[in-house]
């Protein structure tokens, strides 16, 4: 009986530092593998097309582009049964409404709500 596969996460995130210390956070338990990163509207839509991925961490402010415009592209290459998840410093009631209009599943707040990423993702996984 062979391990079942990791789960496949893409990471947009235009935060080096951020970026670094989910791959440790989110690698470390072994059942989650990150398959790419962006850091770009642009980059992530290109990303993502693939459809090679379970679920995506998405920040809203990016260096190029914002998070609700990678949302909207979303519509048309999302993989059935992927997760997009929301992890931003903005946090307002808006931009949680917006998300989750355009198909976010979950919006979390990178200062509050950090650890919920990994944990969604991680029942994601055992669900499997």
């Amino acid at each position: 009986m062979s391990a079942p596969a990791q789960l496949r996460v893409v990471l947009v995130e235009d935060s080096p530092i951020i970026r670094e210390r989910l791959v440790e956070s989110l690698t470390a338990t072994g059942v989650i593998k990150v398959v790419g990163y962006a850091d770009s509207e642009r980059a992530a839509v290109a990303a993502l097309a693939s459809g090679e991925w379970d679920a995506v961490i998405l920040d809203l402010q990016l260096k190029q582009g914002t998070g609700l415009g990678v949302l909207k592209a979303l519509g048309s290459v999302r993989p059935a049964g992927a997760k997009v998840i929301v992890l931003t410093n903005y946090a307002i009631p808006q931009y949680r409404d917006r998300s989750l209009a355009l198909g976010a599943d979950y919006f979390f707040d990178k200062s509050r709500e950090y650890d919920r990423v990994r944990n969604v993702l991680e029942e994601m996984a055992g669900a499997r």
